[in-house]
């Protein structure tokens, strides 16, 4: 379970905990910290998951979205393994949380690379098809963890591994979109002449 919800979180940490929430709430879900089920964070979870949902359709907002996100979604992974863990200071929560958390920035790393490569393209088409794909992962597997907790972590496992493959295989075109970004960002800090 840990496995997957870092996984999870690596694509987006909000919708990470308001799935998990909704699954513990109305799927009686008993891994599931009883913080994540509550009310207000679950109307708040579902406001920044529909910003990141958004945001995450529109290219280079997407790429900008992913480096800002860079420490929140596998300190998010953590968190959310170490909860589900249990949260006593145990060696064995400090692993998980560091299972959430590796698992959480390998996904995040395979996600930001990925769509800086799709940016690269003319076309929007691929990259809202690569957002939706991860939007319909994460709730599958998340929804798979819930009464499955093994075969979500190999179908993340799994998916991970084609991602760090893909990766590998288009590094040359993350780089062209990590350029485009930075010379996006450098005309906007000059005044947003030629966007």
């Amino acid at each position: 379970m840990t496995f997957a919800t870092g996984w999870a979180s690596g694509l987006n940490a909000w919708a990470t905990v308001l799935v998990l929430g909704l699954l513990g709430r109305f799927a009686n879900v008993g891994e599931v910290p009883l913080g994540f089920q509550r009310t207000d964070v679950l109307a708040v979870m579902a406001v920044l998951a529909t910003i990141e949902l958004l945001a995450d359709k529109i290219p280079l907002v997407d790429s900008t979205w992913d480096a800002a996100s860079t420490v929140v979604r596998p300190v998010a992974g953590a968190v959310i393994a170490a909860l589900i863990a249990g949260n006593t200071g145990s060696l064995t929560t400090i692993t998980l949380a560091g299972v959430g958390g590796v698992s959480a920035l390998l996904s995040h790393i395979t996600k930001s690379g990925l769509r800086l490569a799709i940016n690269t393209s003319p076309e929007p088409v691929s990259n809202v098809t690569a957002s939706v794909a991860n939007d319909v992962s994460l709730v599958a597997v998340l929804s798979l963890a819930a009464e499955h907790p093994v075969p979500a972590a190999v179908a993340a496992g799994v998916i991970l591994l084609v991602g760090l493959v893909l990766f590998a295989l288009v590094f040359a075109q993350i780089r062209r979109g990590v350029g485009v970004v930075r010379r996006n960002l450098a005309r906007l800090r000059s005044g947003g002449a030629g966007l």
